[in-house]
């Protein structure tokens, strides 16, 4: 079989991208978020734990400490406890307080709106910037790259990185700046209900003409529902 160019691969994306926008129209970050500060805060917490039980916790966080200048004279012990479901809570509160600290000494309590700024903040690394500057700022900066965004985005051949500045590069390649924020967010809604990490649901699926993948899953039998 013939190696696809990269004109190929980019005509093929667009077409992903066209057919993922038809079938997900509502496709938006599921962080709930009243301003940049919370979902940069969300964010964070969101590290190796659901967004479902991200938005749990943060409402009693958010209500005791609603802004920078808050969080930044919180307790560590006393954040620890409300947001010790989402995992590795000492680490987070840490990083949540230090970044309001960074916020007000830096920026007079308000979020930064951009990369080089957002990434100096302590515990922030470029995935959480381009969460908030997608999502807050509408500036589409980057591509958001999580576990689904980087299995997805292998499975479908537009990339054979697994480092996920490398899948965020290729990806920033293979489609439209205005469709970068937007991109995650279909690629997440479309792995959660169709593409598993475990028995993707090939023979629903509406990208299948479009990714090399799913023939080989129901011939081996992965899918869900294969012989």
């Amino acid at each position: 079989m013939a190696r696809e160019t990269f004109e190929a691969k980019k005509k093929r994306a667009l077409k992903i991208i066209e057919v993922l926008k038809r079938t997900y129209p509502d496709a938006h970050c599921a962080l709930d978020h009243r301003n940049a500060f919370e979902l940069l805060v969300a964010t964070i917490l969101s590290a190796q734990c659901t967004d479902v039980r991200v938005n749990m916790v943060t409402p009693v966080l958010f209500k005791k400490y609603p802004t920078a200048e808050a969080l930044a004279k919180s307790s560590q012990g006393d954040v620890e406890k409300i947001i010790q479901s989402t995992g590795f809570f000492r680490a987070k509160a840490a990083s949540i307080r230090s970044a309001a600290a960074d916020i007000v000494e830096k920026h007079k309590g308000e979020v930064p709106r951009t990369m080089e700024e957002l990434t100096a903040l302590r515990g922030v690394g470029r995935k959480t910037a381009n969460v908030v500057l997608g999502n807050a700022f509408d500036q589409n900066v980057g591509v958001v790259v999580d576990t689904h965004v980087g299995r997805l985005s292998q499975r479908m051949g537009l990339t054979t990185h697994t480092d996920p500045v490398k899948i965020e590069q290729e990806l920033m390649k293979l489609s439209p700046q205005g469709d970068w924020t937007l991109l995650s967010h279909l690629l997440i809604f479309h792995g959660r209900q169709i593409c598993a990490a475990r028995k993707p649901r090939c023979a629903k699926c509406a990208l299948f003409e479009l990714c090399p993948s799913g023939a080989k899953f129901v011939a081996s039998g992965e899918a869900a529902g294969a012989k």
